[in-house]
């Protein structure tokens, strides 16, 4: 399947996750609860279908990421087992970490367990994520003798380095409070509140311009990788193009008259 094939979902099977959209919120759960949801080849070209299909549908505002189980994600899953499921593979299709950054809409980590190894692909390339007070991050390669050299591109730009640093280079878990302290999640929540806090979350960012949101993302991401005398002029062209859009004529029209603005 090639990048210009409108994509469905229409007769699939997700195997190792769920979907569901639901008020311009789509869902993707991790589901292997009996594998600690680690990542396979067919739960990676779930995601990966499931990122592209919500990039390309305007109705999906928000994306969240949750999990079955006990555990989040354990990150890659070192069996090698593979298995098989009817999602189509995209071809040149983008890994995880690209294809949550380059999908330019909100998405949500929604964290009920432990955050090992590559899950921090999920947690640190997302732009909001939420945890359990319960819940444990770490980055364990370097105690297998391993590194987390592709974390590291999303690590370091959500935490400082030298706790970043730190993190890597011991392999230790940090809580739920040390995570939010050094900006890993946005914020840690009692279990029992983790739905209402995630759901509030979702509707907040899906009843916001979602036109002008992908278009903001976008600029923040391409900007981000600019030297801060490259990114001004960018972004300076980025605002005269927000103001041409559908979106900021909606939003400034119903100021102007006193109402809610219409985003459909």
């Amino acid at each position: 399947m090639n990048n210009e094939t409108k994509l469905s979902l229409e007769g699939l099977n997700f195997e190792a996750t769920k979907i569901d959209i639901s008020e311009n919120i789509l869902t993707i759960t991790l589901n292997r609860p009996e594998r600690k949801n680690a990542l396979n080849n067919v739960m990676m070209n779930e995601l990966n279908y499931a990122f592209a299909y919500a990039k390309q549908e305007r109705e999906i505002r928000v994306v969240v990421i949750a999990a079955e189980g006990d555990v989040f994600c354990a990150g890659a899953d070192l069996t090698r087992q593979q298995s098989e499921s009817n999602v189509p593979r995209i071809k040149g299709s983008e890994d995880i970490s690209l294809a949550i950054r380059h999908l330019y809409k909100p998405v949500i980590c929604k964290i009920q367990g432990k955050v090992l190894a590559g899950a921090l692909l999920m947690v640190t390339n997302s732009t909001h994520a939420i945890a359990v007070e319960e819940a444990e991050f770490s980055a364990p390669e370097i105690l297998r003798g391993l590194w987390p050299f592709m974390v590291m591109a999303g690590l370091f730009r959500v935490m400082p380095k030298r706790a970043g640093l730190d993190f890597a280079m011991r392999g230790q878990p940090i809580n739920a409070k040390k995570a939010e302290e050094w900006g890993l999640i946005n914020e840690s929540v009692p279990a029992d509140k983790l739905d209402e806090a995630v759901l509030n979350l979702a509707k907040e960012l899906a009843s916001l311009a979602p036109g002008t949101m992908q278009f903001g993302l976008e600029a923040y991401e391409k900007q981000d990788s600019m030297s801060f005398d490259d990114a001004l002029p960018y972004l300076q062209e980025q605002i005269a193009k927000c103001f041409e859009g559908d979106d900021a004529k909606e939003g400034i029209a119903a100021f102007l008259e006193k109402r809610k603005p219409n985003w459909d």
